[in-house]
């Protein structure tokens, strides 16, 4: 029969970043939260990946396999954002024309973000610490092989992952993979081009297609390296999802529920106990029994060791029901590990996607704030364009009423001449000449005006009085 091994592909998460996470810090004179996190969300999150992956601070360096990248992940990350981002980075601030809205350093950018993780994140796994255990340190080895292709393998799946550092533990009890990267999105109409989007690549379903490839590739890769014939174990429900549900807050209420009716656990095992010591003695009370007189069939019990018998039979039911209680209990909580991912998945990514649209509502009020203040601009240049117009009307209304006068009254040639040479220079229209050489067209200066609308006006008051 062919040997069967476990696999295993995790991606960080975001366990800090949830609302009660956020209620927490913000409720906390620290402004922090002791939740745990496995997701590399910033610079100071990269450097303790960085440590551990890298053993900085251990001396057992050769247990450590860097099989992509360098011995610095940190400076791995660095370059790649600079690789894939910094053309991006360009051509968006080229289009910028506030200071304000432009990106210096894509890198610290998301790094100092509330919305993003600067990288992801794998953790792969093949065989558990069963499988290993009695295995050599050469048999070991073999799975530098295997995971390098488990690294090219995951970026054919994943085109839109770029792999910046990957490296291979052989110092815990299980030889295991852990992959840094950063998940990418190409042609955004918002923002940069190119932007990191881990929930937009890796998604409930996008995750369950890695997990399945990943597992076939796994598998063939092993028994082309061995020689095997293995297969993998069934996979469990939800290992795929990018949810740690140990730490939720229900979970915990039934581990802590768990955790208090260990009493009845250990009762029942001395109640166990008990029933080993009672059962002796139903034996020996057995052996001691004697044949009746009357028949040599039957068997003669007193009345004490009756007594003796139904107390026993009393424990085992009381046994038999403590112990079934408690493994009730473990199941519950086994079942409830299995239904939740689902739906907190989603719950994850709906809250994503309630912070991104929060960032495009932010965004947009600054957008609106700056045309707010384009049309307050525009505003004050139409009040300046108005008054000038004013400016220009009062002239030309005296300009008009000028040469009415001097031609209808004065009868001074030279406007006429002037006013011949403005029409034939294009300046005054046929309309304008007419009234200008016209008195019975009387043109009366914007003074006039307003003060025939005051009079008209005082009229009217009069009137309504």
């Amino acid at each position: 029969m062919s040997e069967q091994l476990a696999y295993s592909i995790h991606l960080g998460s975001d366990k800090n970043r949830t609302t009660k996470a956020k209620e927490i810090a913000k409720n906390n004179s620290s402004g922090t939260t002791s939740f745990s996190n496995n997701a590399i969300q910033n610079a100071t999150g990269l450097s303790k990946v960085n440590k551990h992956n890298l053993r900085d601070y251990d001396n057992d360096k050769e247990l450590i396999n860097v099989i992509y990248g360098t011995n610095n992940l940190y400076s791995d990350v660095q370059k790649l954002y600079l690789q894939e981002f910094e053309q991006a980075r360009l051509e968006y601030n080229e289009k910028q024309t506030r200071e304000d809205r432009k990106i210096h350093n894509y890198f610290k950018h998301i790094s100092e973000s509330k919305l993003w993780d600067l990288a992801c994140e794998f953790i792969i796994e093949l065989g558990d610490m069963d499988f290993w255990d009695n295995k050599t340190q050469e048999y070991r080895y073999k799975m530098i092989q295997v995971y390098k292709e488990q690294v090219q393998d995951l970026m054919q799946v994943v085109p839109e992952f770029k792999v910046a550092n990957a490296v291979i533990h052989f110092d815990e009890t299980s030889p295991h993979l852990h992959l840094v990267g950063l998940p990418i999105s190409d042609n955004n109409k918002r923002g940069m081009k190119k932007q990191v989007a881990k929930s937009k690549i890796f998604t409930k379903e996008s995750l369950k297609r890695i997990q399945d490839e990943m597992r076939t590739r796994c598998i063939k890769s092993y028994n082309k390296t061995y020689e095997k014939s293995s297969t993998l174990k069934q996979k469990q429900k939800g290992r795929n999802q990018d949810i740690n549900v140990k730490d939720m807050s229900d979970y915990r209420q039934i581990k802590r529920e768990q955790m208090q009716n260990a009493k009845r656990l250990e009762q029942a095992n001395n109640k166990s106990k008990n029933l080993d010591n009672n059962a002796d003695k139903v034996s020996s009370i057995l052996d001691e029994l004697k044949p009746s007189k009357l028949n040599k069939n039957n068997m003669l019990i007193s009345n004490e060791n009756v007594a003796e018998i139904k107390k026993l039979t009393e424990e085992i039911k009381d046994t038999t029901k403590s112990v079934r209680s408690v493994n009730d209990l473990n199941m519950a909580i086994k079942d409830f590990e299995h239904t939740v991912f689902d739906t907190i998945r989603e719950v994850s990514s709906l809250k994503y996607q309630v912070e991104q649209k929060d960032d495009e509502i932010s965004y947009l009020k600054k957008e609106l704030n700056a045309k707010d203040k384009i049309i307050d601009k525009l505003r004050t240049e139409k009040d300046k364009l108005k008054e000038q117009l004013q400016k220009f009307k009062g002239f030309w209304y005296g300009i008009m009423k000028r040469f009415q006068n001097k031609l209808g009254f004065d009868k001074n040639e030279h406007y006429k001449y002037v006013t011949d040479d403005l029409y034939n220079s294009g300046i005054f229209d046929k309309h304008e000449k007419e009234i200008a050489t016209d008195y019975s067209k009387k043109v009366k200066t914007l003074d006039e005006i307003n003060d025939l609308k005051n009079r008209r006006k005082k009229d009217n008051d009069f009137k309504g009085v």
